[in-house]
C-alpha cells in the first residue's frame, strides 16, 4: 500500500551528544598540534590535568546528585569543556590553577544549573574568567613560540614546572615567560608607541605573533571541518569575524597608527577559536537565525572595544559570557513568525 508523504519540513538525520561532541573534539586537533608545536609540551600536560579533574568532578557531583553517571560522561561534553578550557591557559600555569578552573566550569557553572543542556554561560569561559581575575599574573604570562625561545622544554621538564619543580637551567620565570602579542601591543601603545614601530621585529609574522597567527589558521581550518559536518551552524562564526574585521578596519584606516590592522585582530589570541568553537555552543548561545547573527556581531564588536580600550589584553571570555546573558533576550525578540499565524498589522481578508 502506498502512504502519503506529509509536507516538508523533514528531518534528516539526527546526531547524538556523543557523536557531536566527538566531531568538536576533531575539530580541535589542528589547532591544538598548532599549540604544542608552538608553545611546548604544558598544552598537552594542562589538556590531560583537565580532562582527568572534569570527569571526577562530573562523576561525584552526579553520584551526590543520584543522576546517572556513564550516560552524563560518555557524551563527552566535560571532555570537550575541559580541552577547550585547557588549550586557553598559559602552558606553564600551575596544575592545580588548572583544576581549579575546571571544577568551577564543571561544578559551578554546569552542573550547579542542571548539567549538559541547562546551563546558561559557556563553562569553560566561565572557568577561564576565573581564573583570570583571581590569578592576572600568572594568566598573562605565557611562554613565546618555541621559535623565538632560548630555552627548550622536554615533556619530563614540563610537568616538573607545572608541578613546581625547578626550570630547566634554573632560568627564572621573568626571563622565561612573557606577555601575548595582544598584550605587549597594549602595553607599547600605553606608552605612545605607535603600531607600526611596535610590529618590527622576530616576534611578528604576516599578521599576528609568530606562533599566533599559525594557530589561530589551524583552528580556522577545524572550524571549517565543523561547518563542513554541518556541526554548527554558519552564522555566529561568520558574522563574529566579520564584525571584528569591519571595526577594526574602519578604526584602523581612521588611525593606523594607533589601531592594528584587522588581520592582526582575526589572526591573534583566541579569535578563530572564539568563533567556531566556544561562541557556537548551541546551549549558551542564541538560537534563532536573525539571533545568531546578531549575537555574533555583538561579540566581535565587544572583543574589538576591550581590545583597544578595556584593561584586558583579549577579551573573548568577557565578550561571550556577555551575550551568553543576553542571548535569552536576543532570542525573545527575533522569533521566527510561526508557520500559518498572521504577523501583526497583517490584513487576514
Amino acid at each position: 500500500m502506498k502512504f502519503q508523504t506529509a509536507t516538508s519540513p523533514h528531518t534528516a538525520h539526527t546526531n547524538s551528544m556523543t557523536q557531536v561532541m566527538s566531531l568538536v573534539l576533531l575539530g580541535l586537533v589542528p589547532g591544538t598540534i598548532a599549540l604544542w608545536w608552538h608553545f611546548g609540551w604544558g598544552v598537552i600536560v594542562n589538556i590531560v590535568i583537565a580532562c582527568i579533574t572534569a570527569v571526577a568532578a562530573e562523576t561525584i557531583v552526579l553520584k551526590l546528585r543520584n543522576r546517572p553517571i556513564q550516560p552524563a560522561i560518555m557524551d563527552l561534553s566535560a571532555i570537550v569543556t575541559a580541552v577547550l578550557l585547557a588549550i586557553a591557559l598559559p602552558p606553564l600555569l600551575p596544575w592545580w590553577n588548572t583544576v581549579l578552573g575546571v571544577l568551577f566550569a564543571i561544578v559551578i557553572a554546569k552542573q550547579l544549573f542542571g548539567g549538559v543542556g541547562y546551563n546558561p554561560f559557556n563553562p569553560a569561559m566561565a572557568g577561564y574568567v576565573l581564573l583570570l581575575i583571581s590569578f592576572p599574573v600568572s594568566m598573562t604570562n605565557w611562554l613565546p613560540a618555541n621559535e623565538l625561545s632560548s630555552v627548550s622544554f622536554g615533556l619530563g621538564e614540563t610537568v616538573s614546572a607545572i608541578f613546581g619543580g625547578p626550570l630547566p637551567g634554573n632560568v627564572a620565570w621573568d626571563a622565561l615567560s612573557g606577555a601575548t602579542p595582544l598584550d605587549y601591543l597594549r602595553t607599547q601603545l600605553d606608552q605612545s608607541m605607535m603600531v607600526g614601530e611596535v610590529l618590527i621585529g622576530n616576534m611578528w609574522a604576516s599578521f599576528g605573533g609568530k606562533g599566533w597567527e599559525s594557530v589561530n589558521f589551524w583552528f580556522l581550518i577545524g572550524g571549517l571541518f565543523l561547518l563542513w559536518r554541518k556541526v554548527i551552524n554558519w552564522r555566529i562564526p561568520v558574522s563574529m569575524l566579520a564584525s571584528l574585521f569591519l571595526f577594526s578596519g574602519f578604526f584602523h584606516v581612521v588611525d593606523p597608527d594607533l589601531y592594528a590592522s584587522p588581520g592582526f585582530h582575526l589572526f591573534s589570541g583566541a579569535t578563530m577559536l572564539a568563533a567556531f568553537f566556544i561562541a557556537t555552543d548551541p546551549v549558551s548561545a542564541s538560537t534563532t537565525p536573525r539571533g545568531q547573527l546578531i549575537f555574533g556581531a555583538s561579540i566581535g564588536f565587544i572583543i574589538f572595544v576591550i581590545r583597544a580600550w578595556g584593561g584586558y589584553p583579549d577579551a573573548v571570555a568577557f565578550a561571550v559570557l556577555l551575550l551568553n546573558m543576553a542571548a535569552p533576550t536576543i532570542d525573545y525578540y527575533t522569533k521566527p513568525r510561526v508557520f500559518g499565524v498572521a504577523a501583526k498589522g497583517d490584513n487576514n481578508e
